[in-house]
Order: structure tokens, then C-alpha cells, then sequence
């Protein structure tokens, strides 16, 4: 079997996203310098910078997918959230660049040429970008993958930013008013800036161990509470790396119960959880208590144990 049939879903989603970028940023560099047009060179920049991000997370899904070892016992599924806000700070800094490029091109007055050339070149962007963005979403649905969903998510402004640069250019093509072109690549420059927020966001509640989406956590509680062997659970917490999901509970248990009958109980609880997100990998560590010390582990938690061992 060949490497490429090998290749996992969403590293090949970004080769593929490394290539169209690449194919983009050659078609409107040559445009956007060429002309002179703000909102070009602004799309090309941002194409530019979509090579080296999709680049830099195909390593990033190839780290995250290496198995634990000896050294990171939890992998290293967190890359992608390190991943993440790399690229949202790139997106950032591109449109600050872009909007010093407007700014720059309405206090110069300098003309836009080439219109019709750069017209047709970003009527086949929008349409490269299009069919790249459909790919992308298909692939972030089928593994909820944090980088796939930021490339998606980056793509799909890129989109808009070309629908508006195709419309800046038209309207300069019909009135002759440059300044529409810099003031469009101002917009696309804030739009770039508000996109970023999110998938920043995401990457450091990540890197911040944020518990799972409110509705997740509640079905693990209510797959701990309908079982009819479980007397009562606490100290349910929960985070993820992008990839994998964790999850820790205690279990309150008949305090005379085999470990066996435990361990059993653990396993089934374990199944309904991991069916909640077949997508995403699970680690699930189950605590089994005889009674709710659920009071002591939070005294705990507040290193009270700290002073009772000092005054012992």
C-alpha cells in the first residue's frame, strides 16, 4: 500500500490545502504587484501566509498522532492547540499588514491597473477556494479535528475576502474611484482580525485544560447517575487535547463489592461514554470509593491535608 493511501484523512487535508495555497499565492502575487491593487496583494499575502500555516499543520497532526511513550505519557495531542493559536496570531498579523497597505494606498492616491486580469484571476480563486473549503469542512466533520476546523474556518474567510476584493475591483473597473480598492482591503484586513478571535480562543482553552462542552459533561454525569449499581458519583472532570478526551470520576460503590464486579461496572460506563463521541479518542480514569469522600478530596484540593500533617 502506498504512503499517500496510508496517510491519515486530515494530514492529506492538509497537503492538499498546502497546494491550492500555493497554486493561489503564485496567481494573485503576480496580479496584486503587478496592478497595484491593495485588495489583491492583501488576498495574495493572506494565501502566503494560508502555505506556510497549512504547512506548519501537517507537522503539528503528524506530532499530535505519534503514540505516547516513555517521555509524554499523554501524547502530544495538545500540539494542535499550540498549532491553533499560531495560526490565529498569523491571521491576526496579516490583517494588520493589510490594513497599513489601505491606509498606505489612500494617502498615496496610487491608481489600480490590470483590472480585467485581476478580475478573471480572482473569479478562479473564489472557485479554488470554494471547492477546497467544501473538502475541508467534510473532513473537520468526520474527525473533529481542531487544526482541520482552523484551516476550514481560515479558508472560509479567505472566501469572503476574495468575494469582496472581486467586488472592489468591479466597482473600480465601472467608477474609476481607487479608493473603493483600499478601502475594501480595509474591511477585508478587520474581517481577518475578527475571524482570528475564535480559533485563538479555542487553542488556549485547550492549552488551559477547559472542561468539556457543558452538554458532554452532563451525559457523563447522567451515564454515572442511571446506573443502577452506582450509588452516587463526585469529582467529575474533564478536558481534551483536540484529539483525545479525558475523564475522571469517582464512583461510589457497595463497600463490600469485588474488585471484579468494580472493574466490571467501570467497563460499562466506559462503553456508554466513549459512545458519546466516536470521533475523538478517550481516556477515562474511574475512582471507586466505598463512601462520598467527595468533602475530603476538595479539603484536599485546598491543602488542608498540609496543615493536619503539620500539627500531627
Amino acid at each position: 500500500m502506498s504512503q499517500a493511501l496510508k496517510m491519515s484523512p486530515q494530514k492529506r487535508a492538509t497537503l492538499v490545502s498546502s497546494s491550492v495555497a500555493t497554486l493561489l499565492v503564485i496567481l494573485k502575487l503576480v496580479l496584486g504587484i503587478a496592478s497595484g491593487s491593495v485588495a489583491v496583494l492583501a488576498s495574495a499575502i493572506d494565501s502566503l501566509l494560508d502555505m506556510l500555516v497549512s504547512g506548519f499543520n501537517f507537522f503539528a497532526i503528524k506530532k499530535s498522532e505519534e503514540h505516547p511513550d516513555d517521555e509524554y505519557h499523554y501524547g502530544k495531542g495538545k500540539i494542535q492547540a499550540i498549532a491553533a493559536v499560531i495560526e490565529g496570531t498569523i491571521i491576526t498579523m496579516s490583517g494588520i499588514y493589510i490594513i497599513y497597505e489601505a491606509f498606505k494606498k489612500l494617502s498615496s492616491g496610487s491608481v489600480t491597473t490590470l483590472l480585467t486580469p485581476s478580475i478573471v484571476a480572482m473569479t478562479l480563486s473564489i472557485i479554488i477556494t470554494y471547492l477546497l473549503v467544501k473538502y475541508l469542512l467534510k473532513v473537520a466533520k468526520e474527525t473533529d479535528n481542531l487544526v482541520i476546523k482552523a484551516d476550514a474556518l481560515h479558508y472560509t474567510t479567505d472566501l469572503w475576502s476574495n468575494a469582496a476584493v472581486l467586488l472592489a475591483l468591479g466597482l473600480v473597473y465601472l467608477t474609476g474611484i481607487d479608493a473603493i480598492d483600499a478601502i475594501f482591503g480595509l474591511g477585508i484586513g478587520l474581517y481577518i482580525i475578527y475571524s482570528a478571535y475564535e480559533i485563538i480562543q479555542e487553542g488556549i482553552e485547550i492549552l488551559l485544560d477547559r472542561a468539556l462542552d457543558a452538554d458532554m459533561v452532563e451525559n457523563i454525569a447522567k451515564i454515572l447517575s442511571n446506573h443502577p449499581e452506582i450509588t452516587s458519583h463526585h469529582w467529575l472532570k474533564t478536558r481534551t487535547d483536540g484529539t483525545t478526551n479525558f475523564v475522571e470520576f469517582h464512583m461510589v460503590l457497595r463497600p463490600n463489592m469485588l474488585l471484579l464486579e468494580a472493574h466490571r461496572i467501570a467497563d460499562q460506563v466506559e462503553d456508554q461514554i466513549f459512545l458519546l463521541d466516536t470521533n475523538k479518542n478517550w481516556v477515562i480514569t474511574p475512582h471507586f470509593d466505598p463512601y462520598d469522600d467527595e468533602r475530603m478530596n476538595v479539603a484536599m484540593l485546598n491543602g488542608e491535608h498540609l496543615s493536619r500533617v503539620a500539627n500531627k
